[in-house]
């Protein structure tokens, strides 16, 4: 048996178990690993799930938990935990009211990726009775009770997977299985035995949210077809929807799929329907177990599982030939060729001995073993062995089996079995008691320790013994035991034996409010009891009323404050027994310590009601008026223990009336009443003043009257501040009434102005207001004017606003002035200036004057403003004169002018010059500035344009008129001769090598900008093999990757209208030369060699300046330098070795270096000993020439008019002769009916279309120098 390997072990010590919750409560998921401090990730749907309110993420060491708070139908869902590369899943399913599934599932409850199944593993039998393969089949576990087969996992070395081995344990029997085991779909018949007939069958579960049709249970005898048939309406689906169907846990069938299985689906354009279908072809007994169909779009998510019953052929099955072991599972698959394993292997059930039944006649691997390798391939055809490389390795396996171990005589089982807490024993016999043995456990080495009892190593002769005492599931693992070299395994399953309950639970009854507890002992300390009500399991939650203890063997389930619902049976389950308890929780007697109290509460304010009853945690209802209270946001009811309570917010007068408590399930209530009185209030709404604001004009009367309410009537008091008002004031009074008060002001003034606020009292409460009045009156006068620009007999003025507007919005102005030594004022305005600046104009310059300002309300004019500073009207100076022109280029005009002749008494600030182009009425100012020259430079003009040019002096009273040159003016540089300056380097030839960039400026001068051109052996350059750039000062030329036909002598030209200059520039591009031409060996004496070669033809552009000369021995042919920069054309080879044949080869060396390729000579060179001279015989050269020889004559040929026919023969001769077609002794000449063609001295006439006048006699004849030959035959065309 090949030795079973073992994965890695599991990151998890504990993994979270599935579980069952009703809508809205806590489920709580706890998951311990084996390190502590170890990251794990939660996940919901394949999703990473975040810490929130919803879901409570806690780590305490190696204990880990998930919350998942108000559970709801979306949580119904699978969930895993992630460690590194550890991965386990779970489900929580969510209960209705009616305690049943809210969705139902049929995906497992945990499951890990990383960790294999510890089982046991069936002897396989002999070769001779292989079943067939079975292309898909199972055996992971899809519960956490369960027994399973598993199939012999494949050694190190996967050439021995058919190496036979000493048997393994037997499995444990029926009757020691504990119930959960029994008659489960994952049990041991999953894998291979048809389903016990006691079989659950899964209870009918609601429409789904995909699937409208599910695939059904069913059941096939052996070797017959079945189809599993699943229905999705994509009426609300924008794309097909994906489907996976499953084999047991997570087999996907999909990479299955072959001659035995079949994935198929359709669509429905009318139904719009999609149809999946799984058909299994020619059934297997192994087949048998639960599938899964799961459909998947988008978010949404459904599955559906169902059962495969396979059923035994009545009659006795034939033999079965090993040939069939090697036919290939499926054709295009992963697993193609490969040997089937588990399909080979017998069933648990099947294991009584059976009659030895018939085998093949001929033994086919004696056969292959005694022959020939080249002679497999018959034999497998023969005996119909399709799978040739499943067939070679195992007559490589057969081989190996032969061969005995060296270093054990006796070596481990394959497979050891033991109870949890038992003993097991590894013996293995050395050959040679001397070589150092080491045991590993999953990899590991298992070293002795000081007063560990654990592992006890032991020697008895070449026995080498390793005892395990108290076995533990940490003991179900993998080991190895190494002898120098060589090792052998085996696999230990520790099996967990059922835990029965001990001691029963006891029947509880009690009252309310108190603690339960509900004790049991179990067989085994640590065990794992769940705990259920009325059998729906009880979460194990952080805030529940329910507690779980353990102590040993002892397990206490304790209720706190107990409640009448807790009134059910209890029951503890264990994996081997359950016990059973009921609980009666009965109501207390009723006790009053607080009773309700009659209140009085003003309106607005909050109520509260209050009253204590003993035992607490006794709900009630509250009744107004004998009608039931609700809670709202106003209305709030509370309830903590004994304390009940009724809020009221804000009370209104309609919360009035009798209030009633009534305790549920008891018939006594208690009573108050509630009286609510109203507070003063103030109404101002019937004032009708927009912001409670009052306007009196200065001078007017002012009576108000307020509405008041309250009751009893209220105290009324008016204040102005902390100033009460009286009702005895003389001009400011208040008079209180009970229905309302009045406040009068018998002449108003703008003192008066301000809050007042009126205060209302009673017994109820207070009220307040306030009411802002306001006295207008005229504003106070503006500040100063300020006068911001003076003219000749003009200026401008502006000012500020009032700083008080006397209670009404400022309406405008009036604007006076007067002369500085006059007390005569006078309006300048009749109409009111709104503005806040004013030009006051008719003023008489150099006179000083002075401005004021009124300001204007509705109420009337204010008091003039303080004068304004005085100020005197200034005049602009007189236009510049004598504007003339001083200078032009391309770009600018220089002008110069004299100053104005009349300044005045404002003085002179500066110039501003302005240009306009002729045609256009736009002025443009060239100088931002002001400048105090008479000289400027106008810049930035267009060359050839005409412009006019105006000037303006410029004071404290403006610009003065400007002055225009009389005539327009044309922007134009005068002539420079052009002038090329080529630099220094380009004076000689400007040499590049074939590649490289050349890029040269040449600089010139000239105005206006010259035109330049470039000229290159009297052509102009072509722009796409060379780049020109000119600028107004130089020209680049820009050859990117010159080249040889780049060179040449470049001309340039400069020309500015009628002058113009040229310069040349001589460009040589250079390249390797060629190889010399001939090279030739001329004599050879002794030890020497004279050579002699003519120049290449190709000198690369530039001038040979040397040759490389190199020899190579004939025989290795390997190239040595002899002489290099050599520059004549022959040499001497001197110090060549006798008996050696030479050749010699000849490199060009220019600038650019050597050659790419050399000259080699034609004929070798010997060097031979004087005396000994070997003389070639000389042989006379072959004749090839021939005259003209038929090889295939002409043919008599039948053509059907109407069709083409062709006339072949084939002719041999040299030279190559002329070949002549003829009809009746005619030559064929330029005809279009025919064709003729001549190939490799096949010799074709085609004649297009033949009718019965082109039948005769045809001939072909070939001529060359030395003769020529002739071949005929006759056509007849026949008419179809």
């Amino acid at each position: 048996m090949p030795e079973p390997t073992k994965k890695s072990g599991s990151a998890f010590t504990k993994k979270p178990k599935s579980l069952h919750v009703c809508a809205g409560s806590t489920a709580e998921f706890t998951a311990e690993t084996a390190k502590p401090e170890v990251k794990v990730k939660w996940q919901k749907d394949g999703k990473d799930i975040q810490a929130s309110n919803k879901y409570i993420i806690k780590q305490d060491q190696t204990l880990h938990t998930l919350i998942i708070n108000d559970a709801s139908k979306e949580d119904d869902v699978v969930y895993s935990v992630i460690s590194g590369t550890s991965k386990v899943k779970f489900e929580m399913k969510i209960k209705g009211q009616d305690g049943k599934d809210e969705k139902p599932s049929s995906k497992p409850e945990a499951a890990e990726n990383n960790e294999s199944v510890p089982v046991s593993s069936p002897s396989p039998e002999p070769v001779g009775e292989l079943k067939d393969e079975a292309p898909f089949s199972t055996s992971e576990k899809e519960e956490d009770e369960i027994v399973t087969v598993i199939t012999p996992p494949p050694a190190e070395d996967k050439e021995d997977d058919l190496a036979t081995s000493t048997p393994s344990p037997q499995p444990p029997s029926d009757d020691s299985l504990p119930e959960s085991a029994k008659g489960r779909k994952d049990s041991v018949w999953s894998l291979g035995e048809a389903p016990p007939d006691d079989i659950d069958k899964p209870e009918d579960t609601p429409r789904s949210t995909l699937l409208i049709e599910k695939p059904q249970s069913g059941s096939v005898t052996v070797g017959g077809d079945i189809t599993f048939i699943a229905k999705v309406e994509a009426k609300d689906l924008l794309r097909k929807p994906t489907i996976k169907w499953f084999k047991g846990k997570w087999m996907d069938l999909a990479s299955k799929t072959g001659k035995h299985l079949q994935l198929k689906e359709t669509f429905d354009r009318l139904t719009k329907v999609h149809t999946f279908v799984m058909s299994i072809i020619k059934a297997k007994d192994n087949y048998a177990g639960n599938y899964r169909c799961e459909v998947n779009y988008k978010d949404k998510f459904d599955s559906c599982s169902f059962d495969l019953e396979v059923k035994e052929v009545p009659e006795v099955s034939p033999s079965i030939d090993i040939r069939s072991a090697f036919k290939r599972s499926g054709e295009g698959q992963e697993d193609a060729g490969e040997l089937d394993f588990s399909g080979l292997l017998k069933h648990r059930a099947n294991r009584e001995v059976k009659q030895e039944e018939t085998v093949p006649e001929e033994d086919v691997w004696e056969i292959l073993k005694n022959a020939p390798p080249q002679e497999f391939e018959r034999i497998a055809f023969e005996y119909g062995i399709t799978d040739l490389r499943g067939m070679l390795k195992r007559l490589k396996r057969m081989k190996r089996e032969e061969k005995k171990s060296e270093a054990f005589a006796k070596k481990l089982e394959s497979a050891y079995q033991t109870d949890k807490g038992g003993k097991i024993k590894f013996v293995v016999e050395l050959a040679d008691p001397t070589v150092e043995l080491k045991w590993y456990k999953n990899g590991q080495e298992i070293r002795p320790t000081p007063n560990q009892k654990k592992y006890v190593f032991e020697h008895k002769g070449n026995q080498r013994i390793l005892v395990i005492n108290n076995c533990t599931m940490a003991d179900d693992a993998a080991y190895q035991v190494m002898a120098g070299d060589e090792k052998c395994s085996t696999e230990l399953f520790v099996k967990e034996l059922p835990v029965t309950i001990t001691k029963e639970l006891e029947a509880v009854k009690t009252t309310v409010n108190e603690r339960i507890e509900l004790d049991c002992e179990v067989s085994e300390e640590g065990a794992n009891v769940k705990w259920f009500k009325n059998g729906v399991e009880i979460p194990r939650e952080i805030r529940s009323r329910f507690r779980f203890k353990s102590d040993g063997m002892k397990h206490t389930l304790v209720i706190e404050d107990a409640k009448k619902e807790d009134t059910a049976v209890y029951s503890a389950m264990t994996t081997g027994g359950k016990s059973e308890a009921h609980v009666q929780v009965d109501l207390k007697p009723l006790k009053v310590l607080q009773d309700l109290t009659d209140q009085t509460v003003r309106l607005g304010k909050p109520l509260v009601l209050h009253c204590e009853i003993n035992p607490a945690n006794i709900p009630g209802r509250w009744y107004k008026n004998a009608q039931l209270i609700q809670g709202t946001d106003r209305v709030k009811i509370t309830h903590k223990g004994r304390s009940h309570k009724l809020e009221i917010e804000n009370a209104v007068v309609d919360d009035m009336g009798d209030y009633t408590f009534v305790p549920e399930g008891y018939s006594m209530s208690l009573n108050g009443k509630v009286h609510v009185i109203d507070p003063p209030k103030i109404h101002l709404d019937s004032l009708n003043y927009p912001e409670n604001t009052v306007t009196v004009t200065a001078g007017n009367k002012l009576r108000l009257e307020i509405p008041v309410t309250g009751q009893p009537a209220p105290k009324v008091v008016w204040m102005k501040g902390e100033r009460v008002i009286l009702d005895t004031g003389s001009r400011v009074r208040a008079e209180s009434f009970p229905d309302h008060s009045t406040f009068t002001i018998d002449v108003a003034e703008r003192e008066d102005t301000g809050m007042y606020k009126i205060v209302l009292q009673n017994e109820a409460g207070e009220d307040s207001a306030q009411i802002k009045i306001k006295v207008v009156d005229i504003p106070d006068p503006p500040q100063a004017p300020i006068v911001t620009e003076v003219g000749g007999d003009w200026c401008s003025m502006i000012w500020e606003t009032p700083l008080y507007d006397g209670g009404s919005p400022i309406l405008g102005y009036f604007i006076e002035r007067k002369k500085k030594q006059s007390s005569r004022w006078m309006r300048l305005n009749f109409d009111v200036c709104k503005e806040k600046a004013f030009e006051p104009k008719k003023m008489i310059e150099g006179v000083p004057y002075e401005v004021r300002v009124f300001a204007v309300n509705a109420i009337g004019i204010s008091k003039p403003s303080e004068p304004s500073k005085a100020f005197v009207p200034l005049a602009v100076t007189s236009e510049p004169s004598m504007l003339v022109v001083d200078e032009v280029t391309d770009s600018t005009v220089t002008m110069k002018w004299r100053p104005p002749e009349h300044i005045g008494a404002a003085g002179l600030d500066g110039y501003v010059i302005e240009y306009c182009f002729e045609g256009k009425d736009e002025w443009i100012v060239s100088n931002q500035e002001l400048i105090e020259k008479t000289k400027y430079t106008i810049p930035g003009l267009p060359s050839g344009e005409k412009i006019f040019v105006r000037v303006k002096a410029i004071n404290a009273a403006g610009a003065s008129a400007p002055r225009m040159h009389p005539h327009p003016i044309l922007v134009k540089e005068v002539i420079e001769r052009p002038k090329i300056r080529i630099p220094r380097h380009l004076h000689q030839t400007y040499i590049r090598r074939v590649g490289e960039v050349v890029n040269l400026l040449i600089p010139f001068q000239g105005k206006p900008r010259p035109k330049v051109s470039w000229m290159t052996n009297g052509q102009p350059v072509d722009p796409t093999q060379v780049n020109i750039r000119n600028s107004e000062t130089d020209s680049i030329l820009f050859i990117r990757k010159a080249d040889r036909k780049h060179s040449g002598k470049y001309e340039l030209t400069v020309k500015v209208e009628n002058h113009e200059d040229k310069a040349t520039i001589d460009i040589q591009v250079v390249d390797r030369p060629g190889p010399p031409e001939v090279v030739k060996i001329k004599d050879i004496w002794g030890e020497n060699v004279a050579l002699e070669w003519t120049p290449p033809k190709d000198n690369g552009n530039a001038e040979i300046t040397g040759y490389t000369i190199q020899k190579a021995d004939k025989k290795t042919m390997e190239w040595f330098t002899i002489i290099e920069h050599y520059h004549r054309k022959s040499t001497t080879v001197s110090e060549l070795v006798i008996g050696n044949e030479y050749f010699f080869r000849v490199f060009s060396e220019n600038m650019c270096g050597l050659s790419e390729e050399a000259r080699v000579t034609k004929d070798s060179a010997m060097i031979v000993k004087e005396g000994s001279n070997y003389k070639n015989p000389d042989y006379q050269e072959y004749d090839f020439t021939e005259p003209p020889k038929f090889t295939h004559p002409l043919v008599t040929t039948i053509a059907v008019s109407g069709y083409n026919a062709t006339l072949n023969c084939s002719v041999r001769a040299n030279p190559r002769p002329k070949v002549i077609w003829m009809k009746n002794k005619i030559v064929i000449d330029n005809d279009p009916r025919y064709r003729m063609f001549s190939n490799q001295g096949v010799c074709t006439l085609e004649i297009r279309k033949p009718c019965p006048f082109d039948g005769g006699t045809y001939s072909c004849k070939a001529i060359n120098d030395l003769g020529e030959a002739q071949v005929d035959c006759k056509l007849e065309v026949k008419v179809a």
